[in-house]
């Protein structure tokens, strides 16, 4: 039985669809092997445009989900997420590196983990799908390589924890802590969850997200905003 294609299997891992093969390998090809290889170019101008998709993609969620963090904390947000080594763990996550396309030398000196390489083919994919699909796809593949860490950087210091927020509340004025009960629906690869937050018998506040964790944050902070109301 033949190898499978490096690319195909990256291709399969990433959750979406090309509608040909050319956008996915010109972000995979490397300088080190286009200088090898006549009449190729290299994946930066799709790196260049994928930082700036990256870049928006981010701003935008993170601008509309986090309504009342301020400023500076939407910055520390951002580039918690926008920087090379978040970028080249999501790379590793992918296993991007096996399927970039490097120089003898380059792939001979460990190039396919250079965190500098993977961050850079990542932004490339990210440019390679808009081309391909548009801003939704983008968006939905940022945020489903990311969204973790979004939220996880929103919940730090100064961020949004509502279940913590919650659950302080709760403590005042309920015998009972707050649970929640998660759904999800779609494929593997796209999946979305719904929560429900109960106190006691009572549902006190939904919410959706791209991961279970972002789900349960959306409804703590429905309920926490609708308890803070009723007990003011």
């Amino acid at each position: 039985m033949p190898d499978t294609d490096p690319i195909d299997a990256f291709a399969e891992r990433l959750g979406y669809t090309f509608s040909t093969r050319d956008n996915l390998e010109a972000a995979l090809a490397h300088r080190s092997w286009c200088a090898e290889t006549e009449g190729v170019a290299s994946n930066e101008r799709l790196e260049f445009l994928g930082d700036s998709v990256l870049g928006l993609v981010v701003t935008d969620y993170i601008y509309l989900s986090y309504p009342d963090l301020p400023e500076g904390e939407l910055a520390k947000v951002r580039s918690s997420v926008v920087n090379a080594q978040a970028l080249a763990e999501a790379a590793l996550n992918l296993d991007l590196g096996s399927a970039v396309r490097l120089g003898k030398g380059e792939d001979a000196s460990g190039g396919r983990e250079k965190p500098s390489i993977l961050s850079d083919a990542f932004e490339a994919v990210i440019g390679a799908i808009y081309l391909d699909g548009g801003w939704d796809a983008a968006s939905d593949f940022v945020l489903r390589m990311l969204g973790t860490l979004i939220e996880e950087a929103a919940a730090g210091p100064g961020g949004q924890d509502y279940k913590t927020r919650l659950q302080e509340l709760a403590a005042q004025h309920y015998p009972d802590l707050p649970r929640y009960v998660v759904e999800d629906d779609g494929p593997d690869h796209a999946k979305t969850f719904h929560a429900r937050v109960y106190i006691g018998p009572d549902e006190q506040g939904e919410g959706r997200g791209r991961s279970k964790k972002q789900a349960e944050q959306a409804a703590a902070r429905h309920a926490w905003e609708t308890l803070r109301r009723v007990s003011s």
